[in-house]
């Protein structure tokens, strides 16, 4: 077990209030499987998988060893003009895992990185293509595609982008589809809201389709509290792209390795994008590492010239990092092994029934869910967005569970190996933290 610093002041935290939390600091020290032990010495129910990341369960052996093996014998290998061959044996797996033609792998470290990466890539196609005016990218209100500037100006998170400037040019959102008046507690898909990917539509006639470059939405949006698309949506969004030369992105960041209970949600939804951002489960978080995923007619297109020219001026140092290809490829070891995608398909009616038992719960004014995802949104304290939410994230951590806290909603995100009694345990303890907070 790792031991408690003495100083805390030196840590600059992500997304977090310094402040307040080093007030009254909550320290992971060890975790395994389902769960996390605490500094303090007790065990946390691990809700969340991590960061929607962990999806075959903490500390896993196999992927332990395999990056301790891959550390003595080849610890770092420039991706610039060299490689190595755990990156080309991955990328050829993940090809065939991806549906359709997206059998082409760019290799980044974090799902930030995946969604610039996919956004350049897409902008130097239509360069390729002699359609170099295609330059705005469309993204939705309430998207999350991390921090970068070109995810911050796609993303539709207005805290996420008013401290940096205006960042990028040339974007503009589509709406977002949640509504309570017409979705509220639906259990899978809502049956409401297709139309509303028809706004695309007046994007189209605002800027002329020839200057629009890409659309990239998340299939289920996570970061933002589990807003889960509308029957119909995405299938109109691809439509709409295929009719205009727009390529359409998945930001799979979440939603990638088996959380829909599917290899992605491409699979799940049968709707099959141009380019595809991925991290987070690729590796079960043992090693920051993602991969985007391109059609192999984008792939082809830039492919062109003189044989000796780079044809993509775009990478990174640790690009394929040779641990982080050990990590992924023990990691698609056990998905396969445990079969643990179709293993969160099967557990879905269950993890569904346990957190819709809160829908009567009071102060709770919707509960949403698919696959082994599900937002719990509360009725907002007034004048403090957000509070409440906060107050039961802490009362859940006091009861032994980890949750996420998305504005004033509570986002489950259990790793794969969940069991019917985790699930049960979650749905209980959220229940008493929510009536605890009331």
């Amino acid at each position: 077990m790792a031991e408690a610093p003495n100083d805390l002041d030196a840590y600059w935290m992500p997304f977090t209030a310094n402040r307040q939390f080093k007030a009254a600091p909550r320290l992971m020290a060890s975790a395994s499987g389902m769960h996390y032990r605490m500094a303090d010495g007790r065990q946390i129910l691990d809700g969340t998988a991590g960061l929607w990341c962990v999806n075959a369960g903490h500390c896993r052996d196999e992927i332990a060893d395999a990056i301790a093996a891959q550390a003595r014998s080849l610890d770092y290998a420039t991706a610039f003009q060299m490689g190595h061959p755990a990156a080309f044996t991955l990328a050829t797996r993940l090809a065939r895992l991806a549906p359709g033609d997206l059998d082409h792998v760019f290799y980044v470290n974090s799902g930030s990185e995946a969604v610039e990466t996919a956004l350049k890539i897409a902008l130097a196609y239509h360069h390729a293509r002699g359609e170099g005016r295609r330059g705005r990218l469309i993204g939705r209100e309430r998207g999350y595609h991390g921090v970068n500037f070109g995810g911050m100006a796609v993303g539709g998170i207005g805290n996420n982008r008013k401290q940096f400037g205006p960042g990028l040019g040339a974007v503009d959102h589509l709406p977002h589809t949640h509504d309570l008046a017409h979705n509220a507690f639906s259990r899978g898909q809502p049956a409401w809201g297709a139309h509303l990917a028809d706004d695309l539509l007046r994007l189209i006639a605002l800027h002329d389709a020839t200057t629009i470059a890409a659309v990239i939405v998340e299939p289920v949006a996570g970061s933002t509290g589990v807003l889960v698309p509308p029957v119909g949506y995405l299938e109109r969004l691809r439509e709409i792209c295929d009719a205009h030369g727009i390529l359409l992105i998945f930001d799979e960041v979440i939603t990638g390795y088996g959380r829909l209970g599917a290899a992605f949600a491409a699979t799940r939804f049968n709707v099959l994008p141009d380019l595809m951002t991925t991290a987070k489960g690729l590796t079960n978080a043992a090693v920051p590492m993602g991969a985007v995923f391109a059609r192999r007619h984008i792939y082809d297109a830039l492919m062109t010239g003189p044989e000796p020219a780079i044809e993509l001026f775009h990478g990174y140092t640790y690009s394929g990092h040779p641990l982080a290809c050990a990590a992924a490829l023990a990691t698609l070891d056990i998905y396969e092994k445990e079969n643990l995608f179709a293993r969160a398909r099967a557990l879905e009616p269950y993890f569904e029934n346990a957190v819709h038992r809160l829908d009567d719960v009071a102060g709770v004014i919707d509960v949403r869910n698919i696959g082994l995802a599900a937002g719990v949104e509360l009725a907002s304290r007034q004048g403090r967005p957000g509070a409440r939410a906060y107050e039961v994230f802490l009362k859940c951590l006091e009861l032994g569970l980890l949750t996420r806290q998305a504005g004033d909603t509570i986002a489950l995100s259990p790793p794969l190996i969940a069991s019917e009694g985790d699930i049960d345990q979650m749905a209980d303890i959220l229940g008493q933290a929510i009536a605890a907070t009331a």
